[in-house]
């Protein structure tokens, strides 16, 4: 490319370059990403954002053949706004205590609404946490993530006592994942590596479990005490129609 280029047209001609396709909603797409641009981010960000958003049709066309339900938001402040409109006031929540929920903001605005939200921390300091699963259980919206989806639409979970796993396949009404654009794989293999390299060894020193990941920051296939992995899923499919929905923002959240 000639150094003499304008540093203001080189996303624009990766992104052409990326889909061949020069048209109209090439410019408007690209007039967006400049408008909103952040000047403190490096312009890696954009080219990652704007490879991930090319396969999000893809993506959302997949979780609709496995009978689920997929949206997509550029931000975490209009996923939270969409969420919040799907749930009655007075409805029963539940959360798998996801680090992605926490940081989009969506706990926040739940606990400031007028719903009733089964909090973990109160059952778990009562010693009451058989009490809190069973309410989990029968809850109207439980809400989580995932440790990896693959681009076909896959979901992919590690649980380390099989709570999380057991909502998501069945019992509550409805089950929301919220899902970064980092924790997208291209096959569920790639969705396990991500759950033995980054997921699973992060999680364990948030955590302060006493893993051998969480030390060596890699996953040695350990049967310690404290061991996160101890039950894995694939959901490939959906049985019932619109019980789960996949809420993806193009920004990274969670581990």
């Amino acid at each position: 490319m000639p150094q003499s280029m304008n540093k203001d047209i080189i996303p624009l001609f990766f992104w052409i370059k990326a889909v061949s396709c020069p048209d109209i909603s090439i410019l408007i797409y690209w007039k967006k990403i400049k408008k909103n641009k952040r000047r403190d981010l490096p312009m890696e960000y954009y080219y990652q954002k704007t490879s991930f958003s090319l396969k999000i049709p893809a993506i959302l066309k997949s979780l609709e053949q496995n009978n689920m339900e997929g949206y997509y938001f550029e931000s975490c402040e209009e996923m939270t706004k969409d969420i919040l409109s799907r749930i009655p006031e007075g409805s029963t929540i539940a959360w798998g205590g996801s680090l992605s929920i926490e940081e989009s903001g969506l706990m926040d605005a739940l606990r400031r609404g007028s719903y009733r939200l089964l909090d973990r921390e109160p059952y778990m300091n009562t010693g009451d946490e058989k009490k809190f699963y069973g309410e989990a259980v029968q809850s109207d919206f439980y809400l989580t993530s995932a440790n990896a989806v693959t681009y076909h639409g896959e979901l992919i979970n590690t649980d380390g006592i099989g709570n999380r796993l057991a909502c998501m396949m069945y019992g509550p009404s409805q089950v929301f994942f919220v899902v970064g654009a980092n924790k997208f794989t291209a096959s569920i293999e790639e969705g396990f590596r991500r759950i033995e390299n980054i997921a699973a060894p992060a999680n364990a020193r948030r955590l302060h479990r006493n893993t051998p990941c969480a030390k060596t920051g890699r996953c040695v296939h350990c049967h310690a005490a404290e061991c996160l992995c101890c039950y894995t899923s694939v959901i490939r499919h959906s049985r019932f129609p619109g019980r789960l929905k996949v809420f993806i923002v193009g920004e990274t959240l969670g581990l």
